[in-house]
């Protein structure tokens, strides 16, 4: 991807830089010792809602759910923000960017031009400050990758992690890496 930031159009140039950017982000966000101590937390929390002999699944719920949780936050206190999000992925060329990505990875997909609509149309990340709605599109990736689906009871537990992850907002997204918009 790092040729395309230099060498394409702009238009590949800004989707191979948003890549980039987003690779990035993921690395130091999942070494920082705020995300590994409440993904952990959040593991716990579950394994005792659910139970210990649940595999894997209650430690994948922490990870992706202090993730998504802290979508929900940011969502939550910038709600105009989340607006011009989906704006502007409505405004997205549902074509171009699977264009692009395709001539920049290795393995091509068709995936793209139906999940960036679908993305758009759903607006998903409205459903993470509540518990039953977070419930509802973690069931969906729990059938996604092959797990069993989350009973009822998990939204009790999703309710207690979500002011968890709330109190942890600045400490997830530190300011060498973050600057929280004014309200």
């Amino acid at each position: 991807m790092e040729p395309f930031r230099e060498t394409a159009s702009p238009f590949d140039a800004e989707v191979a830089a948003g890549a980039l950017q987003h690779l990035e982000d993921d690395a130091w966000f999942h070494k920082t010792r705020a995300f590994l101590e409440t993904s952990a937390e959040l593991t716990r929390l579950f394994r005792s809602t659910i139970g210990v002999g649940d595999g894997m699944r209650c430690s994948f719920l922490g990870h992706i759910v202090t993730e998504l949780q802290l979508d929900g936050v940011l969502a939550e206190r910038y709600p105009t923000l989340l607006d011009q999000y989906y704006d502007l992925m409505g405004d997205a060329d549902a074509m171009a960017i699977p264009d692009c990505v395709n001539r920049m990875a290795a393995k091509q997909t068709d995936r793209l031009a139906v999940l960036i609509p679908k993305f758009h149309q759903e607006q998903f990340l409205r459903d993470y400050a509540e518990p039953s709605g977070l419930r509802f599109r973690l069931n969906q990736v729990m059938l996604r990758v092959r797990l069993d689906q989350l009973p009822e009871v998990m939204e009790e537990a999703l309710a207690e992690s979500w002011r968890i992850v709330e109190s942890r907002a600045e400490a997830l997204l530190p300011p060498e890496h973050f600057e929280f918009p004014e309200l």
